[in-house]
């Protein structure tokens, strides 16, 4: 990723921050036959204290594929983007731009056994259901238990310690506060380029 450090992020909090609210990420491999992407959920080991270390799952057998365990791998956790038109701006001269956020981080996956894989799949679970009115729980009934521990077989678990960070956050910080302004409010308002997401994020950025 090219280097610009008006962006940076290197802050944990802010890094584990951008991770929990973009938990579909890439993975990628270099591996002895080409590279290998896939995409899963990952959730934050919210009750490791030190670094960042993020879990999730694979399907048999991606994780040959990979080759977990054995070698580096990054994940790339995609935040809030979207293209920003220099007509926003009402001043001039002006380029078109993308906003962003984003976290590549490097590790090297510890694979689980069973047991620990299927408490991973029951956190992931739990994360994405708590927000529902009616949450739905893995073991919620002795079906459902026997359903979940058979299928957990097709499934490999890992942990990953991120043992480096390349992440940026990108929210028109180099635009005057006024330019901002206009930004955010033509990214809530409906159109080609409505983004509620983005515009919650640069407010955010910019402690609105």
């Amino acid at each position: 990723m090219r280097e610009n450090p008006d962006f940076a992020v290197d802050d944990v909090a802010a890094l584990q921050d951008l991770i929990r609210v973009s938990p579909w990420a890439t993975m990628v491999s270099a591996t002895d036959h080409g590279v290998v992407a896939s995409h899963y959920p990952f959730v934050l080991d919210e009750q490791d204290p030190d670094g960042i270390v993020v879990m999730s799952h694979v399907g048999r057998p991606d994780e040959r594929l990979h080759g977990l365990g054995e070698r580096e791998l990054l994940v790339i956790f995609e935040g809030p983007y979207g293209y920003v038109s220099p007509s926003w701006y009402g001043t001039s001269p002006a380029v078109p731009t993308w906003n962003f956020a984003v976290v590549h981080g490097y590790g090297t996956p510890v694979l689980l056994g069973d047991d620990e894989n299927l408490a991973v799949l029951e956190r992931l679970v739990d994360h994405f259901e708590d927000p529902l009115p009616d949450p739905f729980r893995m073991r919620r009934d002795e079906l459902n238990a026997a359903y979940a521990e058979r299928i957990v077989q097709g499934t490999v678990g890992f942990r990953m310690r991120l043992e480096r960070c390349v992440a940026k956050n990108k929210m028109s910080q180099d635009k005057p506060a006024e330019v901002v302004d206009r930004v955010i409010i033509q990214l809530q308002q409906p159109g080609p380029y409505q983004n509620p997401r983005l515009a919650d994020w640069m407010l955010r950025t910019h402690g609105r």
